[in-house]
C-alpha cells in the first residue's frame, strides 16, 4: 500500500506544481499559431543534410514545436552542443496487406455520431484504419480515431531479459532504472494473420495493457492493467487496476487517476501507449491543425540505441548511432477532452504529430490548464522486419520531458546484444499468450503465487 501511496502522492505533487507557479514555462499555446505559419511552406531536406546547433533554424519548420524549444534552449532540458541529426530517405510501405485489406473492406462503413451528451460514438468499426483519408465533418476527431487504433502487432512483449527498461532522470544527473515486464495485446479487431480469430479473453475489450515492475526491489510486482472497451459510450474511461504487493490484491483506481504518473514515471496513464494516446474517442476530440512533413526516427540501428551510451546526455536525445532521421507525412492535431468532461483534467492541449501510414503519434506536446507548455514526449516508432509478418512496426523507444519540473523518463526496448527487440506475435514466448493472466483483473491475483 505504501508503494501505491507514494505513486499517487507523487502524481498529486506533480499535478499541483504548475498551478502553484513553481514552473520555468515560458511557452504559451499561442505560439502554435506562429509554428503553423512558419511551417506552411515546406519542400524537402536534401538527403545527407546534417542539422546541428549551427544551422537548425533553417530546418525548424520540419520539427515539432517541442523540439524547436529544445534547440532554443530556454528550459533546463535543451539540445546538447554536439547534437547531429542526419537526414536520410523516407521509408514508406510498412502497411501490411492484411491491414490494408481490413481497411479497404470496412473503412467505408465506419461512421461517427455525436450524442446529446457531447460524446462521440464510433460506429461499424471492425479493424484496420477507420478513416484512411479523414475529411470534414469532424476531421480532427477522425484523425484522433486513426491514432487511437494505430497499427501495432497483435501482441507486444518486453521483459528484462530483452531489455524492457525505463530510466528516470533528474536535473542533477541522477538516473534511476526500473526493469519491466510489458504485455500489450489486441483482444479484438486485430488484423495480423493468424491472430484474427483468437478467443476474446476479456469480453468487450479490444486492447489490454499489462505492465509489472521487476526492479527496484521495493517496487517489485507492482502491476498496472489498462482495459480498453469496444463500447466506449458504456466505458468512456479505460478501466485501470493496480496490483499492490503489500496488500496482495488489486485496486480499481478512479477515473481521476488517468492523470497520475504511470508507475511514478513522467507519462500519465493517458500518455503511456506506443501511439502516444491512451484515452478514448468518446470523451476526447481533436482540432485538425495541419498536414506537415516532420522529422522523426523510423528505422533504427538497434545496436546504437543502447541507454545511456547511445544517447546525448543529460537530455537523453538519440545519438547519430541510431541511424538517419527522415521526413514523414504527418497530421498535426490538437487533442483535448470535450467541454463536459474537461473539468479537472491535467492537459488543456495535447498537440500530436501523427505519421499517416500506420497513424502512430511520433511526438506530442502537452499544455497545462494555463496553456503553458508542460511536457513533450517523443515516440520513436521503429519500422523493421517482423518474423512472420514482414516489413512493419516492430518496436518503440520514448523520452518524456517534463519542462516545468526538470525531470525526464526514457524508455528503451533495445540494448541486449542477442535479444535487442521486443517479442512480437509468433516469436512471443508461449507463457505470454495466457490472456487471462496478462489481461484480466482476475489474472492480477496470480501475481506472487
Amino acid at each position: 500500500m505504501r508503494n501505491l501511496a507514494r505513486v499517487l502522492a507523487a502524481g498529486a505533487v506533480i499535478l499541483l506544481l504548475p498551478s502553484l507557479g513553481w514552473t520555468q514555462a515560458t511557452t504559451d499555446y499561442s505560439e502554435m499559431d506562429q509554428w503553423l505559419k512558419n511551417s506552411a511552406h515546406q519542400t524537402d531536406i536534401p538527403i545527407g543534410t546534417h542539422i546541428t546547433m549551427q544551422n537548425w533554424q533553417q530546418y525548424q519548420q520540419y520539427m515539432p514545436l517541442g523540439m524547436v524549444k529544445l534547440f532554443q534552449g530556454q528550459y533546463f532540458w535543451k539540445m546538447p552542443p554536439d547534437v547531429d541529426i542526419e537526414v536520410g530517405p523516407t521509408h514508406l510501405g510498412s502497411r501490411l496487406k492484411s491491414l490494408q485489406d481490413f481497411t479497404e473492406k470496412y473503412s467505408s462503413q465506419v461512421q461517427v455520431k455525436v450524442l446529446p451528451n457531447g460524446h462521440f460514438q464510433l460506429l461499424n468499426y471492425h479493424g484496420g484504419i477507420p478513416f484512411p483519408n479523414p475529411q470534414e465533418p469532424y476531421k480532427g476527431w477522425k484523425v484522433l480515431a486513426n491514432i487511437y487504433f494505430a497499427y501495432v502487432p497483435a501482441i507486444y512483449v518486453n521483459t528484462p531479459e530483452n531489455y524492457g527498461t525505463v530510466w528516470a532522470v533528474d536535473r542533477y544527473g541522477n538516473i534511476a532504472p526500473s526493469s519491466l515486464d510489458v504485455v500489450y495485446r489486441w483482444s479484438a479487431w486485430t488484423t495480423d494473420p493468424g491472430f484474427q480469430n483468437i478467443p476474446n479473453y476479456m469480453p468487450g475489450t479490444w486492447y489490454t495493457e499489462w505492465v509489472m515492475q521487476e526492479t527496484p526491489e521495493q517496487a517489485r510486482y507492482t502491476t498496472a492493467l489498462n482495459l480498453f472497451y469496444q463500447d466506449q459510450e458504456a466505458h468512456p474511461y479505460p478501466d485501470l487496476y493496480v496490483f499492490v504487493p503489500a496488500l496482495r490484491r488489486s485496486l480499481r483506481l478512479s477515473t481521476t487517476a488517468r492523470c497520475s504518473p504511470y508507475l511514478g514515471f513522467d507519462w500519465t496513464y493517458d500518455d503511456g501507449k506506443t501511439n502516444g494516446f491512451n484515452g478514448t474517442t468518446s470523451i476526447f476530440t481533436g482540432d485538425f491543425l495541419a498536414d506537415r512533413k516532420i522529422l522523426t526516427l523510423a528505422v533504427f540501428n538497434q545496436d546504437g540505441a543502447i541507454f545511456p551510451d547511445g544517447y546525448l546526455m543529460p537530455l537523453g536525445f538519440p545519438k547519430p548511432s541510431w541511424g538517419k532521421w527522415e521526413l514523414r507525412p504527418m497530421a498535426v492535431v490538437d487533442v483535448h477532452r470535450i467541454p463536459s468532461e474537461s473539468a479537472g483534467y491535467c492537459y488543456r492541449h495535447r498537440v500530436m504529430y501523427a505519421e499517416k501510414e500506420l497513424w502512430n503519434g511520433d511526438w506530442a506536446d502537452m499544455y497545462d490548464t494555463n496553456n503553458k507548455l508542460w511536457k513533450s514526449i517523443a515516440y520513436y516508432n521503429d519500422i523493421g522486419n517482423v518474423p512472420g509478418l514482414g516489413w512493419t512496426w516492430d518496436g518503440v523507444a520514448s523520452m518524456a520531458m517534463d519542462f516545468q519540473n526538470s525531470h525526464e523518463t526514457v524508455w528503451s526496448g533495445f540494448g541486449n546484444p542477442w535479444k535487442r527487440k521486443p517479442y512480437l506475435d509468433n516469436n512471443v514466448p508461449k507463457e505470454f499468450f495466457n490472456g487471462i493472466k496478462y489481461g484480466t483483473p482476475a489474472g492480477l491475483m496470480q501475481i506472487m503465487k
